[in-house]
């Protein structure tokens, strides 16, 4: 059997040597009580560096996601997201059953809303039902990591403002649109009013995410993460992980998207379906061949060890930094043997 490449998710990675260290060595105190110094550190590091006033830590992006459309909205109110967005297709339909709202869907394009769009659907102040929030995910999962133009945010926030709504960024990877626009994230949060993003994910964190947003926001967050039972006591051995995955890992996250772009272009020469001009950042995604579908064809990538996440009629390769160019090198011979011997069948 040959070694195992994990291109599954960038959730795979396991923390860092200097990560254990720094979790080994973590001062701790009780969360709940607010008396954590690790943690307090990196709430005020995460802030920072998303310009924003305070920052707190939860277990998870859905759970960061939920926290913050809960505060923005009350039940009845509606949500506007692109109709592809993890929000609505892969975080159990709490925005909904938790939140009580009603989804307004935009078909986007590139995983993009047209702002036209999203004003047309956007109520008036006033208005009943009321329009709660104004949902981006940048980058776009479903899209194949498409990063929203800083244009394009700038434009939705102007509509919101106008129309008096929030804007949640769902920035799980927003260090990754970061790096593809050569800003620094500041630059990109700075079009919503809050943003969650994962340390779990690009940043190989193993485990947490954070929302930022302002004291008054956050202070309202902590009650509802309560309220949902993501209040931790000594986190901050987990948030030692998470300071110095903001510290080392935000800057080589160019690397894991030059790796995807070598693994499109290659996966596109040996004759499988990948649209490269999709490969802003660290997820590639391949339509398999007629005749076969999504699950069959992640079978055979397990078959040549190649571990693949099949995903809306499409399998899923995301590179992260276990993963080098040595490894997409590997897995394209192993792609291109596939397509040799008949295991994958090219129309």
């Amino acid at each position: 059997m040959p070694s195992i490449i994990d291109f599954r998710s960038d959730t795979v990675t396991e923390p860092t040597s200097v990560m254990r260290e720094a979790m080994r060595q973590a001062r701790v105190g009780d969360d709940g009580y607010g008396d954590d110094p690790t943690l307090n550190r990196l709430q005020q590091l995460a802030a920072t560096l998303l310009g924003k006033e305070d920052a707190l830590f939860v277990p998870s992006g859905t759970m960061g996601n939920l926290v913050s459309i809960m505060v923005h909205t009350s039940p009845g109110d509606e949500l506007i997201c692109e109709r592809d967005a993890h929000v609505l297709n892969s975080e159990m339909g709490g925005v909904a059953a938790v939140a009580g709202c009603v989804i307004r869907a935009v078909a986007g394009v590139r995983g993009v809303m047209d702002p036209g769009e999203v004003d047309r659907l956007c109520r008036k102040p006033g208005a009943r039902p009321r329009t709660g929030v104004i949902c981006v995910e940048n980058t776009h999962n479903a899209a194949g990591g498409v990063v929203t133009p800083l244009d394009n945010l700038r434009q939705l926030k102007q509509i919101a403002q106008a129309k008096q709504v929030a804007v949640h960024m769902d920035g799980a990877r927003i260090f990754n649109a970061a790096a593809c626009l050569g800003v620094e994230p500041k630059c990109v949060a700075q079009h919503a009013d809050s943003v969650m993003f994962c340390l779990s994910k690009a940043l190989g964190a193993p485990m947490g995410s954070v929302i930022v947003g302002t004291k008054q926001f956050i202070h309202e967050a902590r009650y509802v993460r309560k309220m949902l039972g993501g209040t931790l006591r000594q986190a901050g051995v987990v948030a030692a992980a998470g300071i110095v995955a903001l510290e080392t890992m935000v800057g080589r996250l160019a690397e894991d998207h030059e790796n995807a772009r070598l693994l499109a272009t290659g996966l596109r020469d040996i004759g499988l379906d990948v649209d490269t001009s999709l490969v802003d950042t660290n997820l590639v995604y391949v339509v398999p061949p007629a005749g076969m579908s999504a699950e069959q064809l992640a079978k055979v990538c397990v078959e040549m060890g190649v571990l693949a996440k099949p995903s809306m009629n499409r399998v899923r390769l995301v590179t992260h930094y276990q993963v080098t160019a040595d490894d997409v090198k590997e897995a394209l011979g192993r792609f291109a043997h596939a397509v040799t011997c008949g295991a994958i069948r090219l129309g």
